[in-house]
């Protein structure tokens, strides 16, 4: 089984490279969907469960939990040959998944600031601003956590700054590469 960690500010495409991949018989795990379900169990709001979890163990709980999440899924998914894990923020959380998973690899979605904001402003969900400096804001948290760094360091880089159909090649030539 791969494991692949996908990294990417807000905005950069990396929903669509999901999609893709569960298309393609690839299993996705979203690192806060492991606070969502201790929160779900435990009866509390998800931001107080994620203050609370890192409390109790640690800073990398997330991906703690996470790493526990993919070994079952690959118990129970014989057959899939590749989970994608959405959500990584810092180098330490990659360190974990490369110790983990001896086929671990990594790769980032970039597109710039200014493309990232239009995007957004047209996505519209909930977390996302239509001003420049609540975006900026946003960029910065991602950023403090570390994720520049995962990105500069990944082993593959799907630069998203064109065409829909550029971008649409490109991430369907990586993952032809990586779910041979």
């Amino acid at each position: 089984m791969k494991v692949i960690g996908v990294t990417g500010l807000p905005g950069s495409g990396k929903g669509f490279l999901f999609d893709k991949a569960q298309e393609n018989g690839a299993i996705v795990v979203n690192m806060g969907d492991r606070i969502r379900e201790v929160a779900a169990e435990r009866g509390t709001d998800v931001g107080i469960t994620a203050r609370k979890l890192r409390k109790e163990q640690g800073q990398y709980v997330v991906a703690k939990l996470t790493i526990n999440k993919i070994n079952e899924l690959i118990e129970e998914n014989k057959e899939a040959t590749t989970i994608l894990i959405d959500g990584i923020r810092s180098p330490y959380e990659i360190e974990l998944f490369q110790d983990s998973f001896d086929n671990f690899e990594s790769v980032a979605v970039y597109a710039s600031p200014k493309t990232r904001f239009e995007r957004l402003k047209l996505r519209n969900r909930e977390d996302d601003s239509s001003v420049y400096e609540d975006f900026k804001e946003r960029d910065q948290r991602e950023l403090d956590f570390g994720i520049g760094t995962v990105i500069a360091t990944s082993d593959y880089l799907i630069k998203n700054e064109t065409t829909f159909e550029e971008f649409e090649k490109e991430v369907e030539e990586f993952l032809d590469k990586k779910m041979e």
